[in-house]
């Protein structure tokens, strides 16, 4: 049998070792989680408590905002800096369809509407001319979503919300260490909103984080995650609002900020790894990566996105992922639906409040079509994970082998 014949067919994978294990973690967190054992203060309350506090200001100061509080999880943080930032219900809020639906669901569970634009072609991520078109009278915010490897076009979307006094609130859950221009991911909107779950870049498990250069937007943060608590030196703003528990743990604190003294040195090793896997397709018309923004100057790759030729190739998406697992590389097709059709979007009316909306008051979502992402959701993105890009180059180079090995026997898998 060929060396070149696909493991989906009887042959050799192209890889036979795991890739490279994730949560990554050594002796520096078990040390931290000791030393809380033995600290006896575990929840987040006194809040922010000591190690919540020294976690958020030393995020915050490395990606360039001035204030950060610390939270239960990154769909969470989109419901604080929502509720901070005093959007009133009702109000409509642009969001992209394709993101993960917390980022649509936070702008519901805070009684407004969201409305769902397109996303670029070249980058997925939002598409500032689709989202200029969708603004009226009633939209009050934008959520552009910083996706996979790239971040939203940021000076067009903070300049279409100068022009309309929206309130842009980044979503950073897949951007850690991203920076536009310079300026880090989530330092450049009104608020940032960042997620420390099992799979992120930064991750305590769970657990989540809001950035913001607003005292008082940063205030009114830490009263919403602490029950409504005004705490002194927390405390400059008017009024009483009412909060929820959303505290992080210093069980979580401990870990994430042996987390953040990594992620300059990993984010530069996803940089090269994922130019090398750039260079290594760029001769397969079949399989490209998403274009880089030149001022999305350096990039977090959470996610590193494969644009498929369906059409091109004759062979349906699923069976190219079915043969990219059997030799052995992890990969995705379904990573996000758009989140207009997505099943952890339901109309239900009980949970839901844009089902029990009386008709026409323009929250129907069953009409909403959003052609490219649905294209990238049902047949074009192949989505990779972080962790193939943590090893050493050995790992790209059986990734980049195993889409060659796939482009040169399509016929094969027809």
């Amino acid at each position: 049998m060929s060396e070149a014949e696909l493991a989906l067919l009887g042959g050799e994978p192209v890889r036979t070792q795991p890739f490279h294990r994730w949560p990554h973690w050594d002796a520096r967190e078990a040390r931290a989680l000791h030393e809380v054992l033995e600290e006896g203060s575990w929840g987040g309350y006194p809040a922010p408590n000591r190690r919540a506090r020294a976690f958020a200001d030393a995020f915050a100061a490395y990606t360039g905002a001035a204030h950060g509080v610390c939270c239960a999880n990154g769909s969470v943080a989109l419901e604080l800096a929502i509720q901070a930032a005093r959007i009133e219900p009702g109000s409509e809020i642009i969001v992209p369809a394709y993101t993960f639906t917390a980022t649509a669901s936070s702008v519901v569970h805070c009684g407004c509407v969201p409305v769902f634009v397109d996303v670029d072609p070249d980058t997925y991520c939002m598409d500032a001319a689709a989202a200029a078109e969708r603004v009226t009278g009633r939209t009050r915010a934008i959520i552009p979503v910083h996706l996979a490897c790239n971040m939203a076009d940021m000076d067009a979307i903070c300049e279409l919300a100068a022009r309309h006094e929206l309130v842009v609130i980044e979503d950073c859950a897949h951007a850690h260490g991203a920076r536009w221009r310079g300026r880090g991911a989530g330092s450049i909107g009104h608020a940032g909103t960042f997620s420390f779950q099992t799979s992120k870049l930064m991750t305590a498990g769970e657990g989540g984080a809001v950035l913001t250069s607003e005292r008082e937007i940063a205030d009114r943060l830490q009263s919403l995650a602490n029950c409504g608590r005004k705490e002194p030196g927390h405390d400059r703003f008017e009024g009483a609002m009412l909060g929820h528990n959303y505290r992080l743990t210093e069980w979580q604190a401990a870990i994430l900020s042996v987390q953040l003294e990594r992620l300059e040195a990993q984010t530069r090793q996803r940089e090269r790894a994922l130019q090398r896997l750039e260079s290594g397709l760029r001769e397969l018309p079949m399989f490209r990566t998403t274009e880089r923004d030149p001022r999305n100057d350096t990039r977090s790759a959470y996610q590193v996105i494969v644009r498929y030729d369906e059409a091109g190739a004759g062979v349906p998406r699923e069976r190219i992922l079915e043969a990219l697992r059997a030799e052995n590389i992890p990969c995705e097709g379904d990573f996000y639906d758009p989140v207009y059709a997505c099943e952890l979007f339901p109309m239900d009316p009980l949970t839901n409040p844009l089902a029990a909306a009386p008709a026409g008051a323009g929250h129907d979502v069953e009409s909403v079509r959003c052609p490219v992402t649905e294209r990238a959701a049902r047949s074009e993105a192949i989505w990779l994970p972080h962790p193939l890009f943590l090893g050493p180059d050995g790992d790209v180079d059986d990734v980049v082998g195993a889409f060659h090995k796939l482009a040169a026997r399509l016929t094969a898998l027809r």
